[in-house]
């Protein structure tokens, strides 16, 4: 299986490809040279680091601490394990909306209230713990949205045409399903991260010319991060008016 760098490698790379060296990085996220430094030498970075570096890298914090092989904390990850069954209905009635109704179910998501988590984040199941690899953070990322490998491979069906049993994406995880640049592809559209920052971060290639973009499944990639710290009543909000009938 294909190990992951460590961080400080991941993080010089990520940088590189934002056209920033240390001193810049420094400065676009408020972080002191050397302590920034001390990470690029290899010492592990403080949650506080990679909140501040997240959005210089254009990545969410959550997937950032993914990166660096750390817990997502609490404040970051999904808030109710229960809502993950709402999810995949919720994206199959969204992709075929129009667009501005689209944009009234992410208006609608980022309005509801943040509640206080009431049951402790899930630990992971025994195979659900992968070595640290290109697959398994993008499997880890994916979890950060809420979604199990169940819920994984529902969401590509409806994102990208491809489907494969939860197991398959399991196997990518642990490095025993080739991560190709279609599959990596895919993965940038339901994760709503660009194709040439996962290639930085995994080192696998995609084309120079990506292929287009489908609006629908843009929206609905960005509708998937909106509803991760939302509750399963909350989410239900969400998806009844996914059901409504543009203009009714």
């Amino acid at each position: 299986m294909t190990v992951l760098p460590d961080f400080d490698m991941l993080l010089a790379r990520l940088a590189g490809h934002r056209r920033l060296d240390i001193a810049g990085l420094s400065s676009s996220a408020e972080i002191p040279e050397p302590e920034l430094r001390a990470v690029y030498e290899g010492m592990a970075p403080s949650p506080a680091l990679l909140r501040r570096l997240a959005p210089v890298l254009r990545l969410h914090a959550a997937d950032l601490f993914v990166i660096a092989d750390l817990p997502v904390p609490d404040g970051l990850a999904p808030l109710d394990p229960r809502a993950a069954g709402l999810v995949v209905g919720l994206l199959k009635d969204a992709v075929v909306l129009p667009p501005e109704h689209r944009r009234r179910l992410r208006r609608l998501a980022g309005s509801l209230p943040q509640e206080n988590r009431t049951e402790p984040v899930r630990t992971p199941r025994a195979y659900e713990r992968f070595e640290r690899g290109p697959g398994g953070v993008l499997i880890r990322m994916a979890g950060n949205r809420n979604l199990s490998w169940t819920g994984i491979a529902q969401t590509f069906l409806i994102l990208t045409g491809r489907y494969w049993a939860a197991s398959t994406y399991g196997a990518v995880g642990h490095g025993r399903k080739e991560l190709t640049p279609d599959l990596l592809a895919d993965f940038a559209t339901v994760l709503g991260v660009p194709a040439d920052t996962l290639s930085v971060l995994t080192g696998v290639d995609v084309p120079d010319v990506p292929p287009p973009r489908c609006p629908a499944a843009v929206d609905a990639a960005e509708l998937l991060w909106d509803i991760r710290r939302l509750t399963v009543d909350q989410v239900r909000q969400v998806a009844g008016a996914a059901r409504v009938t543009p203009g009714a």
